[in-house]
């Protein structure tokens, strides 16, 4: 079941390493690693069904505006 309770210890300390990460990249290299950063933490969830229901309710917001949801 995917957990929508805050449950990262310091979010804003992740935050900012994920902003420092991207600092001095450009839009597309940004996108790179935030793609990378997707597929390793799928990698660290390792249960297909909740990945499914992670990319939907990501993709939720987005059905209204005719994309795929």
């Amino acid at each position: 079941m995917m957990k929508t309770e805050l449950n990262v210890k310091d979010p804003d300390a992740f935050y900012e390493a994920w902003l420092d990460a991207q600092r001095g990249l450009d839009e597309r290299e940004s996108a790179q690693l935030n793609t990378r950063l997707v597929l390793l933490l799928a990698n660290q969830v390792g249960d297909d069904r909740l990945l499914a229901e992670c990319v939907a309710a990501a993709a939720k917001p987005f059905a209204a505006r005719g994309g795929r949801a």
